[in-house]
C-alpha cells in the first residue's frame, strides 16, 4: 500500500533528537528500532539483517506485529540504504533520516549521508537528516532550501557526492552565483547568516547543506 508524505528513517548508533509533527511513515534500519522506541517513536517497519537489533526489541516488534523485512548479513547495501529504498517503494514523497551526531562508527554515519544522495531520491520534494541536533539538507539537481537562521548562525555547503554546478547561495555573508563546487573543495564551509532568509540551490549534482547545532 502506498504512503504519501514524509517518511522518517531511524538509524542506530546512539540516541537521536526525535522529529516533531506528524509523519506518514516511520521505518527503523535494524537497531534503529531500539533507538526510535527510546525516543518515543513507534516504527511500523524494520529493515535490515537484524544484527544490531536487541532481542527485547525483536520480541516487542513481533508481539506488536511490526512489519519486519529481514535481509541477509552478506549484502552489498547497508541497512540504512535498504530502509531508504523501502520508503521509496511505499511512495513517500519526502525523507527525513534521524541518527546520532556522535558514534564510534563514523563509516556508517558517512554512509548514511552518502545514501541520501542516491539518484532514486531525486524526485522527492525534500531529503534531509537530523544527526543529533545538526540538520542536514541534501539537495538533488534543481532543488533548493531556504533557511531562517539568526544573525551569525553558521552553515556549510559541500559537494560530498561529486561536483555540483549552478550553486546559488543568497542572503548569506558570502554569496555564490552559478558556482561550481568540486568534491575536494572546502570553500563552502563556515558561511554565516546575515539575518535574512538564506536560499541555497543547485542546478546539477548533489549539494549537502549542513546546519550545526549551534545555529539553533
Amino acid at each position: 500500500m502506498g504512503t504519501s508524505g514524509e517518511a522518517v528513517v531511524v538509524i542506530g548508533g546512539g540516541a537521536i533528537s526525535p522529529p516533531t509533527g506528524d509523519h506518514a511513515l516511520v521505518i527503523a534500519a535494524d537497531g534503529g528500532y531500539d533507538v526510535a522506541r527510546a525516543a518515543g517513536l513507534e516504527p511500523s517497519v524494520i529493515v535490515g539483517d537484524l544484527d544490531s537489533l536487541s532481542e527485547a526489541g525483536l520480541q516487542w516488534a513481533q508481539l506488536h506485529q511490526v512489519d519486519i523485512r529481514r535481509h541477509p548479513t552478506d549484502k552489498d547495501q547497508t541497512d540504512t540504504a535498504l530502509a531508504i529504498e523501502h520508503a521509496i517503494a511505499l511512495g513517500a514523497d519526502s525523507l527525513l533520516l534521524c541518527g546520532p551526531d556522535r558514534t564510534d562508527r563514523i563509516d556508517h554515519l558517512l554512509g548514511a549521508v552518502i545514501a541520501l544522495g542516491a539518484p532514486v531520491l531525486a524526485a522527492m520534494e525534500h531529503v534531509s537528516a537530523r544527526l543529533g541536533s545538526t540538520v542536514v539538507h541534501v539537495l538533488h539537481p534543481g532543488h533548493s532550501v531556504t533557511l531562517d537562521l539568526p544573525v551569525g548562525a553558521v552553515f556549510s555547503v559541500l559537494a560530498l557526492h561529486g561536483v555540483s554546478t549552478g550553486v546559488q547561495v543568497v542572503g548569506a555573508r558570502w554569496s555564490l552565483t552559478d558556482a561550481t563546487l568540486p568534491a575536494s573543495e572546502t570553500r563552502g564551509i563556515s558561511n554565516s547568516s546575515t539575518g535574512r532568509p538564506v536560499t541555497i540551490a543547485v542546478s546539477a549534482g548533489v549539494l549537502t547543506v549542513i546546519v550545526p547545532a549551534v545555529a539553533g
